[in-house]
């Protein structure tokens, strides 16, 4: 009987200290969030200064330091399609200091590359969706289709003959020919840049055939002509060209292929942190210079719940998982 009650007492005792322990790591990371940030927070980017990635987290930074009261430094880590700079905050104190502006690539990547060193789903919590920007599909004027339609008989009477150019193999306008390829059954031959820009500027010189912009990049080219859209690869059309049709209304349903960005932080970030976060990108992605920024660059502003931006995330893993493992695309 005295063992009994003894065994009993101790597991009381355990389990209240349990408790206590729980309740006092709650209130440690309360108290950190209700400090936060107390100093300069790192928001890396994985791509050159310049480009539309960064443009985005200049924007975000600028406004996110004034809202928190402390400086939001960009950091760029170009390379490995952006997983030197995921590499860089997995490996970081999840404290909310260093946060990742992360790409439709950190979704990509995961079933691109052979031997990542990190996990979107695991290792990254994902807070906010900045922004989206559609692509398009463009050829340079010299080819003679006209639309879509067009486009895909010349293909198939050529096969292997037009090809189409990408910022570089695994990223998203790889993908989105490759998908092309998949959906409409043709055959073109993949040019891989080293970047979206010369990628562009190779269509423009008629160098390469065609390819998928972001309408963020392109809309310039197209609006003077310099290249010719054919169809837009999301839901609806876009104002500033108003007469390029969907893919699905150009017969290629169920195609959408966007270049986005958003905010995310290394896994165990305390969630009171990843919240106020949240709240303070939603507030500045409604302020009307930012919209209109945004819009003015081709890409649509999105925001919303954590959780939202999660599921997001995890759809486009899925989506193009599948591509690629049809495609048949590794990096090593």
């Amino acid at each position: 009987m005295i063992t009994r009650r003894k065994l009993v007492l101790a597991a009381l005792a355990a389990s209240l200290a349990s408790g206590i322990t729980g309740l006092g790591q709650a209130a440690y990371a309360a108290e950190g969030a209700a400090d936060y940030p107390n100093q300069p927070i790192n928001l890396v980017v994985g791509f050159a200064p310049g480009g539309a990635t960064d443009i985005v987290a200049r924007l975000v930074a600028d406004k996110l330091g004034k809202a928190l009261g402390q400086p939001v430094i960009v950091e760029n880590k170009p390379g490995g399609g952006s997983n030197i700079a995921a590499d860089r905050v997995v490996r970081a104190a999840p404290d909310g200091y260093t946060l990742l502006v992360e790409t439709i690539a950190n979704a990509t990547n995961m079933s691109i590359y052979k031997n990542l060193n990190y996990d979107t789903s695991k290792d990254l919590v994902h807070i906010v969706h900045f922004m989206s920007s559609p692509s398009v599909f463009v050829v340079n004027p010299k080819i003679p289709a006209k639309t879509m339609a067009e486009f895909i008989a010349l293909a198939k009477s050529q096969p292997g003959k037009l090809t189409f150019a990408s910022s570089g193999t695994g990223g998203s306008p790889h993908l989105a020919g490759e998908m092309l390829k998949i959906r409409a059954g043709i055959d073109m031959l993949h040019i891989p840049y080293k970047g979206a820009s010369p990628a562009l500027t190779d269509v423009v010189a008629g160098v390469v055939d065609s390819g998928f912009k972001t309408s963020l990049g392109a809309m310039p080219q197209i609006q003077n002509g310099q290249l010719r859209a054919l169809a837009v690869a999301t839901t609806k059309r876009l104002d500033d060209i108003p007469d390029v049709p969907t893919m699905a209304e150009a017969g290629i349903p169920d195609f959408e292929v966007v270049s986005w960005n958003g905010l995310a932080a290394p896994a165990g970030t305390p969630d009171a942190i990843v919240q106020k976060l949240n709240r303070e990108v939603n507030e500045i992605l409604k302020m009307p210079d930012v919209r209109d920024r945004l819009l003015s660059l081709g890409a649509e502003p999105i925001g919303g719940s954590s959780e939202e931006y999660t599921r997001y995330v995890e759809s486009e893993i899925k989506k193009w998982g599948e591509v690629v493992k049809t495609a048949g695309i590794s990096i090593d």
